[in-house]
């Protein structure tokens, strides 16, 4: 009988044990023998131009970019050029309507997000008139993103607001005296 009440004793110990001392169960795991699918690192976008100019009395405001569109702004001094991500290999110039170069004090911020360029005229832009802006490769056929991307060139017209300003007459010839 000791013998039964002592297996019987065990046997509840050992049930108390089992009963008390098995972890919980794992919450939902994955089969080891499917692999889950990493995301893939995204790429940011293409590069993006804005175009801004300086408005005499409201600070800043874009200028269209629209292939398809020639914007009228007002006569300013001051184009303000940013792209995402930066650039390499570029150059910016801003051309008359007779095509050529528009002479300019140039400032230039370069950082990891973004290029900030600004083109300051020493007069502003003439009313009437058509302005392009190009952005193409300084050397070679095509400039990159700070990524290594290959960038498609900018041209983009625009008109100043405004009656066409006439060039001003020329000074009329001095008279030659004559000698006795």
């Amino acid at each position: 009988m000791r013998f039964v009440r002592f297996g019987f004793a065990v046997v509840v110990c050992c049930g108390a044990l089992v009963l008390t001392g098995c972890p919980d169960k794992p919450a939902a795991t994955t089969d080891a023998g499917t692999a889950e699918t990493a995301q893939a690192p995204t790429m940011p976008p293409p590069a993006r131009f804005s175009l801004s100019y300086q408005a005499p009395d409201a600070g800043l405001v874009e200028i269209s970019l629209a292939p398809d569109e020639k914007p009228l702004i007002e006569a300013t001094s001051v184009l303000e050029l940013r792209s995402t991500p930066g650039l390499r290999n570029y150059r910016v110039r801003l051309f008359d309507e007779a095509e050529r170069a528009m002479v300019s004090d140039d400032d230039v911020e370069e950082s990891e997000s973004g290029l900030v360029y600004r083109i300051n005229l020493p007069q502003p832009l003439k009313t009437g008139f058509e302005y392009t802006l190009v952005v193409d490769a300084q050397t070679g056929s095509a400039f990159t993103d700070s990524l290594g991307r290959e960038v498609e060139e900018l041209r983009t017209t625009f008109q100043i607001a405004g009656e066409k300003e006439k060039p001003a007459p020329p000074p009329p010839p001095a008279k030659k005296k004559k000698r006795k």
